[in-house]
C-alpha cells in the first residue's frame, strides 16, 4: 500500500478553482462513500477548508491518476485544470506534508491554530464513515501529537501575525487583567468581528458595539452578548471604556482629541487604550498627545506583525526539524508493520506447503506404501518446496553481483552458523 496526498491550496490555485473543488459538510459524507469505490483505495481522509482541498489516500496504486479523475468527476471540473493546479506527494513526503499542514506551517497565515481542529474534524468524519483502518489511525494520531509538540516546543503561535490579533495582544500587555476590562468596538465589519473573536477568547465579557447601521451592530453584538449604540452616542459613553478599538469606512475621524480628553477627565485620568485599525483614520492623531491616552494605529501594529512574522519564521525552522524526525519515526513503524505482514505471509505459506506434503504422505501410507520410503520422499519434497524460493533469491543476488544482499541473505539464513556446526 502507498500513501498518496493529492491537493490544491492557496499557493497552487486561484480562489475560483479552490471554490469549485471544495467539499461542504453535507457533501463530505457522499464524497467519502464515493471515494471508497475507487479501485485500490483502502483508507482516505478529505481535508477541505477555504484555502485547501486535500485527499489523503492509502492505496494499492503508486499513481494519483485515479484520484485526479475521481475529483474531476465528483466536482464536474476538467481534469487538466485540476492537474495543472495541484500537487501529488507520496510516502514520506506525504507524511511530512500532513504534519506541516496540521502544525500550521503550510497555512496562509504561518502558524495559525485553526487548521489543526479542521484536520481533526476531517479525520473524525472519515473514521465515522468507515474509511480509517490501523495505518491511518496511527498516522493521524501521530500527526496530532506532532502538531501539539510544535505549538508547545516552539514559538510558532506565540506572536500575533494579524492586526486584529496584534491589537488584542497589545491590550493584554497594557492591562494585566484583560477579562476585567471594558471594551468598545467601533464598527461592525470583518476586522472588528475578528477583534471581537480574539477578545472573547481572552475572556473579555464587558463589550459594546457602536456602528452607523444599528442592525449590523446588533447582529454582531448578539454573538458577543454585548450592548449596542450608534456612532452619535459614542461621546456620551466613551468614559465607560478602558479599551477602544475602531475600524470603520468613515472618511473623517469619528473620535477627536477633545472627545477623548473629556472622557479622561470623567474617568479621573484612568488610562485609556485606543487602537485605530481604519484607513483613513477613525481617531485623530492628536489623541496621542494626551497623557493618559495610548493610541496605536494600523501602521504601528503592522510593524509588530512584521517583527512577529519573522519570529514565527524562525520558529518554523525548528518545527520543520521536529517534523522531519517524527515523519521518519512513522515510516520506520510502517516498514516494521510491512515486515510483520511479510513474515506472517511467509509462515502461512510454509505451513500450507507442509500440510500439502503431509497430506500426500498420509494418503500413500493409507494405500500401504512402505513407511520409510514415504517418510524419505516426504522429507525430500518438503525440503525442496521450502528451499526453492530461497535458492532462487541467492542465485539472483549472485548474478547481479550484489554482495550486500548476499551477505544479508546469508545472515538471515544463518549460513555462517551452519558452516561452523558442520566443521565441528
Amino acid at each position: 500500500m502507498t500513501l498518496l496526498a493529492l491537493g490544491i491550496n492557496h499557493k497552487t490555485a486561484p480562489v475560483a478553482l479552490r471554490e469549485k473543488v471544495a467539499f461542504t459538510p453535507d457533501s463530505l459524507v457522499e464524497a467519502l462513500a464515493s471515494l471508497r469505490k475507487v479501485d485500490g483505495v483502502d483508507e482516505s481522509v478529505i481535508v477541505s477548508t477555504c484555502n485547501r482541498t486535500e485527499l489523503y489516500v492509502n492505496t494499492q496504486h503508486e499513481s494519483a491518476t485515479a484520484l485526479l479523475e475521481w475529483l474531476s468527476n465528483f466536482h464536474h471540473v476538467e481534469v487538466n485544470e485540476i492537474a495543472n493546479n495541484s500537487y501529488v506527494l507520496a510516502a514520506e513526503d506525504a507524511v511530512k506534508h500532513i504534519m506541516r499542514v496540521a502544525s500550521g506551517l503550510d497555512s496562509l497565515i504561518l502558524g495559525e491554530p485553526q487548521i489543526l481542529g479542521q484536520v481533526k474534524q476531517a479525520f473524525g468524519d472519515a473514521k465515522h464513515s468507515g474509511m480509517i483502518n490501523t495505518e491511518f489511525d496511527k498516522l493521524f494520531q501521530h500527526t496530532f501529537s506532532v502538531a501539539k509538540r510544535v505549538r508547545s516546543e516552539t514559538e510558532i503561535g506565540a506572536n500575533a501575525v494579524s492586526v486584529a490579533y496584534a491589537a488584542v495582544q497589545l491590550a493584554k500587555h497594557i492591562f494585566a487583567e484583560l477579562p476585567k476590562r471594558s471594551v468598545l468596538l467601533v464598527g461592525a465589519g470583518e476586522t472588528i468581528e475578528l477583534v471581537a473573536q480574539h477578545l472573547k477568547e481572552q475572556g473579555v465579557s464587558c463589550l459594546a458595539v457602536a456602528n452607523r447601521t444599528i442592525s449590523r451592530a446588533e447582529a454582531l453584538a448578539e454573538t458577543l452578548d454585548a450592548s449596542v449604540f450608534t456612532l452619535s452616542q459614542v461621546p456620551e459613553h466613551l468614559k465607560d471604556f478602558d479599551i477602544v478599538i475602531s475600524s470603520t469606512a468613515s472618511q473623517l475621524p469619528l473620535i477627536g482629541k477633545g472627545m477623548v480628553e473629556k472622557a479622561l477627565k470623567q474617568r479621573r485620568n484612568m488610562p485609556m487604550f485606543l487602537v485605530d485599525l481604519a484607513v483613513p483614520r477613525d481617531i485623530e492623531a492628536q489623541v496621542n498627545e494626551l497623557g493618559d491616552a495610548y493610541l496605536y494605529t494600523v501602521d504601528d501594529l503592522q510593524h509588530i506583525v512584521q517583527k512577529n512574522l519573522q519570529n514565527r519564521e524562525q520558529a518554523a525552522l525548528e518545527a520543520e526539524k521536529l517534523i522531519e524526525k517524527q515523519a521518519g519515526d512513522y515510516m520506520i513503524w510502517k516498514q516494521s508493520q510491512q515486515s510483520i505482514d511479510l513474515v506472517r505471509q511467509y509462515r502461512q505459506k510454509g505451513m500450507e506447503q507442509r500440510d500439502d506434503v503431509v497430506e500426500k504422505a498420509l494418503a500413500q501410507l493409507t494405500e500401504g506404501k512402505d513407511a520409510e520410503t514415504v517418510l524419505s520422499e516426504m522429507a525430500y519434497k518438503l525440503t525442496n518446496t521450502l528451499l526453492h524460493p530461497t535458492t532462487l533469491a541467492l542465485r539472483e543476488a549472485a548474478m547481479h553481483d550484489d554482495p550486500a544482499l548476499s551477505r544479508w541473505l546469508g545472515q538471515a539464513l544463518s549460513l555462517s552458523d551452519t558452516t561452523s556446526d558442520i566443521k565441528k
